[in-house]
This record gives C-alpha cells, sequence and structure tokens, in this order.
C-alpha cells in the first residue's frame, strides 16, 4: 500500500450522502487526482492517505484512497492557507494572513486553547473569535464521529444528522440504545436502527429490542393521525416490523405499561393502547376545554341591539345564525363557529371583534400557519398571528423540540382569543394553546369540520363537536356574492355529495378532461407558466399545482421535477446544488416539511440591516430560494412576511420543491387559482374530504385536469381513512354536563 502526502488543493467532486470524493492533492510541485471516501475534508487540509495507483478507464491516472488522516499544517504558509480555504465561515484569505501575522507556527494552538486572544487582531470581535474557535472544534469532532459511526454502516450525510443532535453523546446512544436513532432522527426508520443494533452486539431475541419495536410502532402511528392503536392493531404492526409474532409482543406490552412508557385503557371490551405521552395530552386537553367551558347570563335584547347598531356601522347584515354566533359568544367561554366557504364566518369574525373592542376587551386573533394567519389578517385589519407566535416560541435544549413562554404559569394576557382554521390544529398544539389559556378568557375556535383533519395526530376540532359538550354554531347560508363564485357553489354540491356541472361555462371553475398522463403534464404546465397567471392577475409562483399523491406519475416528486424545469429552467447565472433526491436552484420555490423551532429568521432592510428576529419556521411554510453557496455551504430562503433563513447544506432535507404540493400540505392555504391533475388512485384517499379541500384553497380560479370518471366517483366516496382518537369521549367523561345545543 502506497503513501501520499500533500494539500487539498480543490475538491472536484463530493456526494454528500457518502462522502466519496475527488479530490486534487499538492506535493510540491506534482498534483495527484485521489478518489475515495473523504467525510468533512477541506481545501487547503492536510492529509496523509493511504492506498494504490490505479488507471482509470476515462480519467486516466488516479490514486484510489484506502485510508487517510488529517496532519497538522506544518509551516506558517500551510495554515494560512487552511484558515483561508473558506473551511472557517467568516474567515477569508486576508483576515487568515492577519491571523498567521500575528500568531505564526501557534496560530492552532491559540485558536483551540486560548481563543479569547483573536479578538487582539482588527476585525475580529470576542464573539466572532468564539466562533471561529467553535467551528475548528466541531469540524474536528463531528469528522471523528463520522469515522465512527462508518463502521457500522452509517452514512456520512446520516452522520451529520446523529451528530448535530447528540454531540459528544452519540458514542453512547450508539453502543448502549441505537433505537433512539429511530425516535429522534429524521429519515432513520427501525430497520436501520436495528441494523445498527446488530452491529452493535443487541440479540435480535431480546426483550429490549422488543420493546423498542412496540414503541416505534406507536409513533409511526401518530404519523398518520392516531393518538392510540387497539392492541390487536398494535401488535400486528410491532410483530410485522420484528419479525416475529404478535403472542411473543403481550409480555413485553405488560412490562411497558408497569415502566409508564405506554397507557392501557379497555373501552367497550377492546384495548387501546397509548404512549404514556400521548395518553395523558388528550386527557389535559379535555379537562382544560371543560375548564374554559363556563357559560354567563347576558341580556340577549341588549346584546341584539348592538349587534344591530355595528350592523349600520359596517354596512353589513348578518343572517340568523351569525348572530346566534355572536350571542353565544358573549354568553360562553368556549365556543366553535363552523361552515364552509362564502358562509360568512369572516364577516361574524370582523362583528366579533367590534362588539368585544366596544366593551373594552382585549382581542387576539391567531391561525395554525403563517399564510392562514396573514390571511386573518387581510380580512380582518387586526394583526393575527400564528399560534407558535402568540404562545412565544423559543428554541428547545436539544433537537428540535420547542418550548413557549406562555403556558399555565405564564398565560396569555387577554379578554378574548379568535382561532381560525382549527381543522388544521393537531392535539399536541392544542394542548399548548389551551395551557396558556387563562379560566375567564374566551376562546373562539372558528374552522371548517369538513376540512381534511390536521396534519399531526388527533381530530381535535372533528372531536370537539362531536362530543356535544360545548356549544357549536353552524353557518350554513351562502352569501350572494359568494353565490356569484362558482368555487364556492361547486364545493358546496361536492360537501353535499351532489355532482358539479362540467361544462365549462364557469368563469372560475374548469376542467379540462384528459387521460394520458403526459398530455395532463403538459396542460399543467402551459396553465401555470403561460394562462393563468395574466387570467388571474398574479405571479406564476402564486398558481398553485395541487395533486391527492406523493408517487406516482401525477405525484408531488414527478410532477417537481419536471416543473422546475419548465418553471426554474437551468442557467448559468443560477447556482445549484444536489441534496439526496432533490436538486436546489436559485429561483426554486421551496416548503418546510416539518417543524423546527430552533432555527432563526430575519426581515432585513435595504442594506442588509436586520429590522427584526425570531425562530422557528414550520411544517407547510413556503418561500424562495435567493442564493446558494457551495463556498459557505449555505442556502438562504425567503419566506412569507420576507423572513430570511439561512440553511446550511446539512440541513436541507428539511426543505423540498413545491411547485406542486399535496392537497393534505396545502391546508390552511390560499391562493389566487390552483391547479388540479387527476387520475384514478387509491380509493381510501380519492374521497369526497379530499377533493372538498382542494377545490376550496382557490380565491379567483380551479381547473381540474384529468379523468371525469374519477372526480364524480371522489364526489360519492365518503370513505376516510380512520384516525383513533377518544377527545370526544374524554370531555364527555370530564364534564359536568351537556350544554343544550
Amino acid at each position: 500500500m502506497e503513501k501520499l502526502e500533500g494539500y487539498v488543493d480543490r475538491i472536484i467532486f463530493r456526494n454528500q450522502e457518502s462522502g466519496y470524493t475527488v479530490l486534487v492533492l499538492t506535493s510540491g510541485q506534482e498534483e495527484t487526482t485521489c478518489v475515495g471516501v473523504f467525510p468533512f475534508i477541506n481545501e487547503g487540509e492536510l492529509i496523509e492517505v493511504h492506498g494504490q495507483r490505479v488507471e482509470h478507464a476515462v480519467y486516466g491516472d488516479q490514486f484510489k484512497a484506502e485510508s487517510f488522516e488529517i496532519k497538522e499544517p506544518e509551516d506558517e504558509q500551510s495554515i494560512e492557507r487552511y484558515l483561508g480555504s473558506g473551511a472557517i465561515k467568516g474567515v477569508g484569505t486576508a483576515l487568515a494572513a492577519r491571523i498567521v501575522r500575528k500568531f505564526h507556527k501557534d496560530s492552532f494552538r491559540i485558536i483551540e486553547e486560548e481563543p479569547e486572544r483573536l479578538a487582539e487582531i482588527k476585525g475580529i470581535s470576542q464573539k466572532k473569535a468564539r466562533e471561529i474557535a467553535d467551528q475548528v472544534y466541531e469540524k474536528r469532532d463531528m469528522r471523528q464521529a463520522v469515522i465512527f459511526l462508518q463502521q457500522y454502516g452509517i452514512s456520512v450525510s446520516l452522520s451529520v444528522k446523529i451528530y448535530q443532535k447528540y454531540g459528544a453523546d452519540l458514542y453512547k446512544v450508539i453502543r448502549e440504545n441505537p433505537y433512539r436513532l429511530a425516535e429522534d432522527i429524521e429519515g432513520v426508520g427501525f430497520r436501520i436502527a436495528d441494523d445498527i443494533a446488530k452491529r452493535a452486539g443487541i440479540s435480535r431475541n431480546s426483550e429490549y429490542r422488543m420493546k423498542c419495536g412496540i414503541m416505534y410502532a406507536l409513533l409511526q402511528s401518530s404519523s398518520e393521525g392516531h393518538v392510540y392503536l387497539p392492541q390487536e392493531e398494535l401488535a400486528k404492526r410491532a410483530a410485522e416490523l420484528l419479525e416475529t409474532v404478535p403472542d411473543d409482543l403481550e409480555q413485553c406490552l405488560m412490562d411497558l405499561a408497569i415502566e409508564r412508557k405506554i397507557v392501557i385503557k379497555e373501552e367497550q371490551g377492546e384495548k387501546l393502547i397509548y404512549g404514556a405521552a400521548a395518553y395523558h395530552i388528550e386527557l389535559n386537553t379535555a379537562r382544560m376545554l371543560n375548564d374554559l367551558n363556563v357559560a354567563d347570563r347576558i341580556d340577549e335584547e341588549k346584546v341584539l341591539r348592538k349587534i344591530a347598531a355595528i350592523e349600520r356601522t359596517s354596512s353589513t347584515q348578518l343572517d340568523e345564525m351569525q348572530r346566534q354566533a355572536v350571542l353565544e359568544a358573549v354568553r360562553c367561554g368556549l365556543l366553535v363557529i363552523t361552515g364552509g366557504p362564502g358562509t360568512g364566518k369572516t364577516t361574524t369574525i370582523n362583528t366579533l371583534i367590534s362588539y368585544f373592542e366596544s366593551e373594552g376587551l382585549e382581542v387576539m386573533l391567531a391561525a395554525p400557519t403563517g399564510r392562514a394567519a396573514k390571511r386573518m389578517t387581510e380580512a380582518t385589519g387586526y394583526e393575527a398571528k400564528t399560534i407558535h407566535r402568540l404562545l412565544e416560541i423559543s428554541a428547545g435544549k436539544e433537537g428540535n423540540a420547542g418550548s413557549f413562554a406562555r403556558d399555565e404559569k405564564n398565560p396569555l394576557e387577554t379578554d378574548v382569543i379568535i382561532v381560525d382554521e382549527m381543522s388544521m390544529v393537531d392535539i399536541y398544539l392544542m394542548h399548548a394553546l389551551l395551557g396558556a389559556v387563562a379560566v375567564g378568557t374566551r376562546l373562539i375556535m372558528v374552522g371548517d369540520v369538513n376540512q381534511l383533519p390536521s396534519v399531526g395526530p388527533g381530530s381535535v376540532l372533528k372531536d370537539i363537536i362531536s362530543s356535544g359538550c360545548i356549544q357549536v354554531v353552524r353557518l350554513t347560508r351562502i352569501f350572494r356574492q359568494a353565490s356569484e363564485s362558482d368555487i364556492v357553489v361547486n364545493a358546496h354540491r361536492i360537501n353535499r355529495g351532489e355532482q358539479v356541472p362540467l361544462d365549462n361555462k364557469s368563469r372560475d371553475f374548469f376542467f379540462l378532461k384528459r387521460q394520458d398522463v403526459n398530455v395532463i403534464i403538459s396542460i399543467v404546465i402551459q396553465l401555470v407558466r403561460d394562462k393563468m397567471p395574466a387570467y388571474v392577475n398574479a405571479s406564476v409562483y402564486d398558481i398553485q399545482v395541487l395533486t391527492p399523491m406523493r408517487k406516482g406519475q401525477l405525484g408531488v416528486e414527478r410532477l417537481n421535477r419536471i416543473l422546475q424545469e419548465y418553471l426554474n429552467p437551468p442557467s448559468k447565472d443560477k447556482a445549484e446544488y444536489t441534496h439526496g433526491e432533490i436538486l436546489f436552484r436559485e429561483g426554486d420555490k421551496v416548503m418546510q416539511i416539518k417543524n423546527n423551532y430552533q432555527i432563526e429568521w430575519e426581515i432585513r432592510g435595504k442594506h442588509g440591516t436586520v429590522a427584526e428576529k425570531g425562530m422557528g419556521i414550520f411544517n407547510g411554510d413556503m418561500g424562495i430560494v435567493r442564493t446558494i453557496s457551495p463556498q459557505m455551504e449555505r442556502m438562504t430562503i425567503e419566506f412569507d412576511d420576507h423572513r430570511m433563513v439561512d440553511y446550511p447544506f446539512s440541513g436541507l432535507d428539511e426543505l423540498e420543491l413545491s411547485y406542486a404540493v399535496t392537497i393534505h400540505k396545502s391546508q390552511g392555504s390560499e391562493y389566487p387559482a390552483i391547479v388540479i391533475p387527476l387520475l384514478a388512485g387509491p380509493r381510501m384517499l380519492m374521497n369526497r374530504n379530499l377533493l372538498y379541500t382542494a377545490v376550496t384553497r382557490a380565491r379567483k380560479c380551479v381547473t381540474l385536469v384529468g379523468d371525469s370518471v374519477t372526480f364524480r366517483q371522489m364526489i360519492r366516496n365518503t370513505m376516510e381513512q380512520r384516525r383513533y382518537t377518544t377527545l370526544a369521549q374524554r370531555i364527555r367523561e370530564l364534564a359536568p354536563e351537556p350544554v343544550e345545543m
């Protein structure tokens, strides 16, 4: 085996997933092309490579590396070369030269042992000195971690995630409990963790492995919206995962219950299995709802006179149910207002705000997503915040878990809270919200119960309504202005199970009948790029393609690749970066696909000055790729409200292209126009509920392209995947007595 020592002059190619790298090594005047796995090697570093010379059929003479080690730079020129290579963010060639001029060969020792002394150099503050030292430590520690994890068959990109999650604790986690990876790390399933556990010497028959498999199956069910699983269903799923039989898991379930990791409840002869946290969150949610569910005696005539005065002042006319909604909001501590599009929910909210303000009460407005909050602000003229911002989200101590400054000990200081788009609120967010609402504060929940349920676990709005214990007002009348829109009229037809005329005589609802996938995609491109922007007076990026599925010929993944090529084609002026299977390009439309409570955003002024700062980008937030910097390993996204976020390349698995999104992901958003490609799909998915949600996302125009038979079948199909939740039952159990409906 040969040995080669030199400096990394330049990196020609690197696969971020595997770490496979092609680089040029210089030693004196000689340059050698080296190929191999070099995790986190940077240009300017001195390395010793062990391997052999090979002759590549296309690229000629190469040195194939089997192992390598990093050497400390031996002279001042080498130290300066490394520091100025871009490996340390914020240190360019000029600053590197000043550091070496000041500390000479002692530069690395100073950085590692006395970093505060870097502040002696002009242009380096104490803060920047610490940042430089932290980067040197992190690069060294991360490289060691990646090399350690490779012996367990873990890829470079996954190693980075593990290191970022656990830091120095990763060695203990891998050796003692590798199954934690399946719970904590996005992209690690039970099978990957199981394989690592096998390499770490954990027996496949161990009780410990069985328990981890059960807990993982339960955790996975929450991503399908379930709060619990029937024991039979859980045992079946876990047995399949563990490659055993359900009967072998009976004792493990009992042990997990004794350890208080799960809760087993028997309801009507059936055993229900909850994760302990999920059970107590659902139970506490029911308790807090009942605590808020108090009613006052009111002078109805006086309230109605005041409502009439507001109608005159605002030139609006409420119908009977809208007035009833205002009456109940004045009377009740807890109220649900539900109705479809065009039924006057916004007018009702505006009247409620006017009423409570006239009484000298403070009102707060909130919605689950940034887009929904922005719409609420535009519709009311009052600031609406996301629920996360209302509760004052702050970064968690580890991972992406966040905490709220507002809770039972520090409740929201207001008299009335109105939350819109309640169908999107899952059980965890509802629990957090209720924890910050003091008894005596009115909570008014507004939403469309016929929309798809939340992405997260639970069916909160539906369960609250079906409990029969909380006052509900249903708005059903479609107002004249809304009735002139075929989007609204057809949405209600779909919801009632009535067929929709597809004669294209409408001005805002079209159906283009096509059967060939390629023809459908071609028409979608024409509509988004050429036709719709002018028709609805919006930009190409405002036109949203919605599709039922992620996979398949008309799924999100394939459509995004195709739409990217036509809507944001390659250009020498646009930087690109490939992460996993996704190619990102400057100008791309992207979406955040998981809650990240720790990431920082900034709203920047004209000259790059920071006007506002905050934390948290959430599942469903959309933005545009503004810059991609391979040298800085960073991508900058501009989200709604001009929030700028810098993503390290290692964090790009939280983003995906969003020229097309699933209908489920579009929930709570509204677009000037939507285009829906539609062909046959799974019956459980292709239902009325999904179609209704899709159509109600459009403000000015809906165009469906595809099979009219599928469209009509979806209207008839009322099958919905059942969500295992017991919130309604818990509310009934804890309620002193039902409210008269």
